[in-house]
């Protein structure tokens, strides 16, 4: 019998005899390391454990350790659901089931929507299957013998994937037992692989992401090797529940949305759009300290406009529908770029003047489907914390490196410590996407990676995440419950100043093409909003919140002095309210504690005539009296720190 030779990640190799599967493999290197395998790479491929070997290769034996791993199961738990769902409900028709961060769906085509008790019923089901210990066996069929297949069990979505297959090409079955699904793989040994799971919600989705096509049925579900694992997620889970920015928006009255003017529209209450507007003077003394000026532009242009940039041509879906005006066509704009571009138009600019940093706070319009709105995270309209800077080639790698100094410095102001940073760049194999020649696209990423070398910043690369204009620095915010969010944007454009036809006179005295930098350190507004009130879960830092402190007089004859500290902490900058209610001062401080106030000062007959307050703070609890100036003391050195 012919042997092959397989080598191991630590550079060991061993001969086994041609036709071993990877599951013999671990097998042979130990009971726990077959118990815990759940698939295999070989040679950069992942392939099931049953797979025969026939060639010399390398191995790499994958576990839920391994992300590979978490997919493979997660996938597999998809199937073993869409199975149960076939036992429970005949005549269901299936569509995809693959596997997501943190867990898996299954989209499916039935009657009537799947209720809670239905998810109970489908996990028993799931119990019985994994009981069972199915083998996944794989198969692979002619096109012609899968269309068969699926046509015979009425399957339409299943044909229609089939369909768009590449031609000629055989195509890959799998079954469990008396389920038969349409897939790529690979899959677990066995449903007895699938130990801890857990079926989470059910939402509607448009077969294919199409809102023309059929709404289907998701369920979500999520699994995990162990046991204790599973339960912190789902404890995880309910705390971002009650971190959930839409909750506590309307509990803490910061903003709305109204269905009456439409969706993804938001509306900002007055607490709220005080956080907002303390965000915003923030931002703009930062700006100007570092050297930005603050513009503004209008809320609508010319269709032609957006023709020059390439927005029309590349974007035009994430667009709303040109308005006609006196027989011109505009649209609302999307960007801010095209009108920082015409304002730097509008005069001769001099080597000597750039860089130009330029910021606006512009609010912008932009298409999204009903389905993806949520919350303050996805809308229609918000307001960018955008900026654009207009700089010579030699002083790119600095200005560069100032923006992402910039975008840490406001992070951490906003207690984000944790963040990860990609250098998004073109999808290699389809550069048709993008405008621009492959030079300018290559010294663009130049650019940045140097910044983000002399930074000394580890990133990951995102193939195929550039903008259709250019390469950028995506970061990614972690918070408090380690979730990614959406961050500061740093990209690196030759394009658009080309599109534009944009110069600056040099020392030689002749026209050079300046480079843009576009960048947000924020976001939009909104999203940043959104993400700040699940981070601190609703309770802002002191800085930050509508109301700092509450005075609570415990009777009517303390409420003039409670009116007086008020007058001394307002006149002092801070925002202090009294809670005059002939309340217990118990109730008046668990209200206050609810409506997340950052302290809470009570007053009586001691307080009054020692000229104090006794302090309680929303986390720390009773915290003693203070005078009123030592507490006004510590408040601000609170406030001047971040904290």
């Amino acid at each position: 019998m012919s042997t092959i030779k397989i080598r191991f990640p630590d550079g060991q190799e061993k001969e086994y005899p041609e036709g071993v599967t990877a599951g013999e493999i671990a097998e042979g290197l130990g009971a726990g390391l077959a118990r815990a395998a759940l698939a295999a790479l070989i040679d950069g491929e992942m392939v099931d454990l049953s797979r025969p070997l026939s060639q010399t290769g390398e191995i790499r034996l994958l576990t839920f350790d391994d992300p590979e791993g978490r997919e493979v199961l997660r996938h597999s738990t998809s199937h073993v659901m869409a199975q149960a769902v076939q036992h429970l409900f005949p005549g269901v028709k299936l569509a995809i089931g693959p596997a997501i961060e943190d867990g898996f769906y299954y989209d499916f085509d039935v009657p009537q929507p799947f209720t809670p008790e239905d998810l109970t019923r489908i996990e028993e089901e799931m119990g019985r299957i994994i009981a069972a210990d199915y083998p996944f066996l794989r198969e692979e069929v002619s096109r012609e013998e899968a269309l068969r297949l699926f046509a015979e069990r009425g399957e339409k979505y299943k044909v229609e994937l089939i369909v768009d297959l590449p031609a000629g090409e055989p195509i890959s079955l799998y079954r469990q037992g008396d389920f038969l699904d349409l897939c790529a793989g690979p899959h677990i040994p066995s449903t007895g692989k699938v130990k801890h799971f857990k079926l989470l919600s059910v939402a509607g989705a448009y077969w294919r992401g199409d809102e023309k096509r059929p709404m289907l049925q998701r369920i979500y579900g999520t699994v995990f090797a162990k046991k204790s694992d599973l339960e912190e997620y789902l404890r995880r889970l309910e705390e971002a529940k009650r971190r959930d920015h839409r909750r506590l928006g309307r509990e803490l009255d910061l903003f709305s949305l109204q269905e009456e003017a439409g969706p993804g529209l938001v509306f900002w209450h007055p607490k709220g759009g005080l956080v907002r507007q303390l965000i915003e003077d923030f931002w703009r003394a930062e700006h100007r300290r570092r050297g930005y000026e603050i513009v503004f532009s209008p809320h609508i242009a010319k269709l032609d406009l957006w023709k020059i940039s390439g927005h029309w041509s590349w974007y035009k879906e994430n667009m709303y529908s040109p308005i006609n005006i006196d027989e011109v066509e505009y649209l609302l704009k999307p960007m801010n770029c095209p009108f920082h571009i015409l304002m730097y138009k509008s005069a001769t600019r001099s080597y000597r003047d750039l860089p130009l940093r330029w910021g606006e706070l512009g609010t912008v319009y932009r298409y999204e489907r009903s389905g993806v709105l949520h919350g303050l995270l996805r809308v229609r309209g918000f307001t960018q914390d955008d900026a654009h800077l207009f700089v010579r080639p030699d002083q790119l790698k600095d200005e560069l490196v100032g923006v992402i100094d910039l975008a840490q410095f406001m992070m951490e102001s906003f207690g984000y410590q944790n963040y990860e940073l990609m250098l998004s760049v073109r999808d290699p194999e389809n550069k048709t996407k993008y405008i621009g020649s492959d030079e300018v696209w290559e010294m663009a990423e130049k650019a940045l990676v140097g910044a983000l070398q002399t930074k000394g910043l580890p990133y990951v690369l995102g193939e195929g995440e550039a903008k259709f204009y250019g390469p950028a620095i995506d970061i990614t915010l972690k918070d408090a419950l380690g979730r990614g969010w959406q961050g500061p944007t740093i990209q690196v454009d030759f394009n658009l100043p080309e599109r534009f036809d944009l110069a600056y006179i040099g020392e030689d005295g002749q026209p050079h093409r300046p480079v843009m930098i576009h960048r947000t350190v924020l976001g939009s507004m909104e999203r940043f909003m959104g993400g700040l009130i699940e981070h601190y879960a609703g309770a802002f830092p002191l800085w930050l919140a509508p109301v700092q402190a509450r005075l609570l007089p415990i009777t009517e004859r303390h409420h003039e002095y409670a009116y007086s500290v008020q007058k001394r902490l307002q006149e002092a900058g801070l925002r202090v309210e009294v809670d005059p209610r002939s309340e217990k001062v118990g109730y008046k401080i668990r209200q206050a504690e609810m409506e997340k106030v950052p302290y809470m000062l009570v007053v009586g007959d001691k307080e009054r005539d020692l000229g104090q307050v006794a302090v309680r703070q929303r986390q720390q609890g009773d915290l003693g009296p203070m005078g009123v100036e030592d507490f006004l003391s510590k408040a601000r050195a609170e406030i001047g720190e971040k904290r």
